[in-house]
């Protein structure tokens, strides 16, 4: 069979499932997260579904079904927007059996719930308690939140939780934020629930305790992952800057951590030279993902904005560079699991583009929708809803730019756009920001989608394609072929 090209998003783009825990069991990457559902009012409003694709193929995503129902829980609040599934995490216990820790809002706890098979119907299993059976989140601790779970070679588990955001909406039943960085656990293997120690704080610092530490800039928020490479222990998270994922590193799993650096922003912040957040080359908000190796390659899983808001989230992961235990910072692509550049032959949707701004650049998608304005934004026909048709790029107007990253552009010899909507102007395609001009296409105007056609000025190897209005009026940018 032949092996299916991957793109980012690598799920289907009427699915919203962000805040990745990548998983391999017996040969399939199996993902966790949290399901947005499409121009959602509030973060997670879906139930949990589940996606896997061949650790050999991953660009063939298998959708496995929802896995599990926010009404199995016996505390879940009755009002569905502020009872969000966050962000679960999974880990497969001593007895074969696979547990999911989750946060439901409104509950101050972290629930588990249990399955035989790692994409099955999970089943609720109790709450993390301390022995004299007081449920965590319920004696005052900081917050309760986004648990990474983790179970060391040695057979100890390790449940990581912490948030930091002072004054967050979520915080108005009383609790109170992490001021001294994220906290671990340790709980008994026997029954997975049961602490054994904890709540201990990582040393990880807060952001008060960062000033003058390399963690400055980069203070924790959200998001605890913890992972073992080559003996040493990667701790994920989301930091204050809330659209980067960094990680930490040391020699044991409960301290003793230095600060990495960077692994991912969802507006490419802090590569090529841009600091502020203002110039991002995508709409940035939060994000939360985990690292993973997949035959000897390294991917960091994340998510990116769409719909000009931050709850319609979707599924992103890159190949990042690993060397000598340091990970270095990726770069959004429309390529990141495909182990290479797209082929130059073929036909794609735009809602792949790797980076997407306007000409007044981009700006930091709130929980409200932002106006349109001047800028181009990933959408989908439709109203609130789980499933529909593809997105799309809309409201391509003069100075929109849209980057798919990368071709094979070797046997290319023509470019076209299929676009829709009112508009006067000419769509230059470049290889790179100010990289050569590779297509001049004339638009025009019309009610009904149309492909309007160019030459590809002669090119070879792997290029970005930079998409760039010059016009009048705007229009939906549906595809793009490569001939």
């Amino acid at each position: 069979m032949k092996r299916k090209q991957a793109f980012n998003p690598y799920m289907p783009s009427y699915e919203y499932v962000p805040d990745a825990e990548p998983h391999i069991v017996n040969g399939r990457v199996y993902v966790y997260g949290s399901h947005d559902i499409f121009n959602g009012i509030n973060f997670c409003l879906g139930d949990y579904v589940c996606w896997s694709a061949p650790v050999d193929d991953l660009g063939n995503w298998r959708y496995e079904g929802c896995i599990y129902h926010r009404s199995q829980d016996p505390e879940a609040p009755w009002f569905k927007i502020t009872n969000g599934l966050a962000a679960p995490d999974m880990v497969q216990g001593p007895d074969g059996r696979f547990y999911l820790y989750y946060f439901m809002g409104g509950t101050k706890r972290i629930s588990v719930a249990v399955c035989d098979e790692p994409a099955g119907k999970y089943e609720f299993y109790g709450y993390v308690k301390y022995a004299d059976g007081v449920d965590i989140g319920l004696k005052k601790e900081p917050f309760q939140f986004d648990p990474g779970v983790f179970m060391d070679d040695d057979g100890r588990l390790y449940l990581y939780t912490g948030f930091a955001l002072q004054g967050n909406p979520i915080l108005l039943d009383g609790s109170k934020p992490t001021e001294h960085g994220p906290m671990y656990f340790e709980l008994d293997p026997k029954d997975m629930l049961t602490v054994k120690v904890g709540p201990e704080y990582l040393g990880i610092p807060g952001e008060k305790e960062a000033v003058g530490t390399p963690y400055e800039g980069h203070v924790f928020l959200e998001a605890s992952s913890m992972r073992k490479f080559d003996g040493k222990y990667y701790f994920i998270f989301s930091t204050l800057n809330s659209h980067e994922l960094c990680y930490a590193v040391s020699d044991r799993p409960t301290g003793g951590f230095s600060f990495g650096g960077v692994l991912v922003s969802n507006g490419d912040i802090g590569l090529d030279g841009i600091t502020d957040v203002k110039k991002a080359r995508n709409y940035t908000g939060n994000t939360h993902g985990s690292l993973i190796d997949i035959n000897g390659k390294y991917y960091i899983f994340y998510h990116r904005h769409s719909n000009r808001k931050q709850s319609s989230r979707q599924a992103c992961a890159e190949e990042i560079r690993f060397e000598n235990g340091k990970f270095y910072q990726a770069e959004m692509t429309s390529c990141g699991l495909n182990g290479g550049p797209l082929s130059g032959v073929g036909s794609y949707n735009s809602y792949i583009a790797a980076n997407l701004y306007g000409r007044e650049g981009t700006m930091f998608y709130s929980m409200l929708k932002h106006r349109k304005g001047s800028y181009p934004y990933f959408t989908q026909d439709g109203g609130d809803r789980e499933e529909g048709p593809d997105q799309y790029i809309a409201n391509f107007c003069d100075g929109a730019v849209a980057v798919f990253k990368y071709f094979d552009l070797t046997p290319t010899r023509e470019i076209s756009v299929l676009v829709k909507g009112n508009a006067d102007g000419i769509m230059v395609v470049k290889a790179g920001e100010k990289g050569a001009e590779l297509a001049r296409i004339s638009i025009r105007s019309q009610r009904t989608p149309k492909t309007f056609s160019a030459m590809l000025n002669q090119t070879a190897g792997k290029q970005a394609l930079y998409f760039t209005f010059e016009g009048k009026g705007s229009f939906d940018f549906l595809s793009f072929e490569l001939k």
